[in-house]
């Protein structure tokens, strides 16, 4: 509409520009350090660099004074390598080269889900029928490979060390991707997998007992489990029927005690903390990761975003050191001086897409605080490192703007 056919009296208005809010820090120095918290929970997608920061969120509590123990429960054994550890396993591992000048430990492990799963088989029955269970072919298959049992065994890991009381802080590290949040959902799956019909069939021989079981089945239950039979094979069966009877009356408590966990989850004394690089797929996934805890209301610290690019030269911009460059080519000479001049460009451009795809997060998640962890030269590898990763994590380098190192870890 022309501003000759507007209609009389009525002014066109521009909407008022909003004024983003500032940006919250999250200081994980604080968050580690504060007694009250008990548990910290580090989640995201793979390849952002969660394992080195679950690993220096420890080493920065340990050397503040708490006894920390840290547990990942991702395949990937990049957590030994970088505290110095030859390998890890399911029991915690003191690691070495900690100041311990203010009473503080550090103790490492990495879950075994088939041990795990033995030792709730040996906690919650007879030497004899744990012994049965652990021998039944059944059994060493699910507990080996069977989908969810790593989520139910984590779990269970985490409510052991909680229940063990012997550390201050418990730091977790997820597998990554989605998965990493599975564990939430150990207790109703659990359920779900108990309470089955399938489940039900199988274990009707147990709970009716011998010729009683003949007595009250139906002929359709029959043809059910003679086709079962068929399938498995009798053997198979009865090694089937013989774990999940053992499974329904050992881990009766089990269910009671995930559900515990997830309860513990949720409590104050938690804080997860989601990592994300600034690229796209991983701040997809950490807004997935902030909602989905904002659901189950589960405590978020706030986001770790990693691998930030500084802007190197302050005051030049991308445009004025191309057109040097370009001068400088024109001119044919100081060729590395105008090949440092693109670099410098094109770092600047890295910079800019990076704060886009961040501030695209932002607005989306407003309330959520953010420590920056700047791009690293070289990969972190040792305790050293990972001290000047735990710096940044507290706020150091929260300002900074030159380009300083980062973790590059694959997990």
């Amino acid at each position: 509409m022309s501003p000759a056919t507007r209609a009389p009296g009525r002014v066109a208005r521009r909407p008022a520009a909003r004024r983003p809010r500032p940006e919250r820090r999250l200081d994980l120095k604080a968050v580690v350090a504060d007694p009250t918290v008990r548990i910290v929970v580090c989640c995201g997608s793979g390849g952002v660099g969660k394992t080195t920061a679950a690993a220096a969120l420890a080493l920065l509590a340990a050397e503040q004074g708490r006894r920390t123990v840290v547990l990942t429960i991702d395949p990937a054994r990049r957590l030994a390598q970088s505290m110095g550890l030859s390998e890890l396993d399911n029991v915690p591992r003191e690691v070495a080269g900690v100041d311990t000048a203010r009473g503080g430990s550090l103790d490492a492990m990495m879950l075994d889900m088939k041990r795990t799963f033995d030792e709730v088989v040996e906690a919650h029955s007879t030497p004899e029928k744990a012994q049965q269970l652990l021998a039944n072919p059944f059994y060493q298959a699910v507990s080996s490979s069977f989908a969810g049992t790593q989520e139910y065994m984590a779990m269970e890991k985490l409510g052991q060390l909680r229940a063990q009381d012997a550390w201050d802080l418990i730091v977790v590290d997820t597998p990554p991707s989605r998965s990493a949040l599975d564990f939430l959902d150990a207790p109703e799956r659990l359920g779900s997998f108990l309470d089955g019909r399938l489940i039900r069939i199988l274990t009707a021989p147990a709970r009716a007992g011998g010729r009683a079981y003949l007595r009250v089945v139906t002929a359709g239950f029959s043809l059910v489990t003679n086709t079962l039979t068929k399938i498995l094979g009798g053997e198979l069966l009865r090694d089937v029927q013989t774990f999940v009877a053992a499974l329904e009356t050992m881990f009766g408590g089990f269910r009671e005690r995930a559900d515990q966990t997830y309860a513990l989850l949720q409590r104050p004394e938690t804080a997860f903390v989601v990592v994300a690089t600034p690229e796209a797929d991983a701040l997809r996934e950490a807004s997935y990761f902030v909602e989905r805890l904002g659901e189950d209301h589960m405590p978020l610290a706030g986001l770790v975003l990693n691998r930030v690019h500084g802007g190197g030269v302050p005051g030049l911009t991308a445009e004025s050191a191309l057109a040097g460059a370009e001068r400088l080519d024109a001119d044919r000479g100081h060729a590395l001086t105008a090949a440092l001049l693109r670099l410098h460009a094109e770092r600047l451009q890295v910079v800019a897409r990076e704060e886009r795809l961040y501030e695209r997060f932002r607005a989306a998640h407003p309330d959520v605080a953010v420590a920056r962890v700047h791009a690293f030269a070289t990969d972190v590898h040792d305790l050293e490192g990972l001290r000047d990763v735990g710096a940044e994590l507290g706020g150091a380098g929260q300002t900074a703007s030159a380009t300083t190192r980062a973790p590059r870890d694959s997990s």
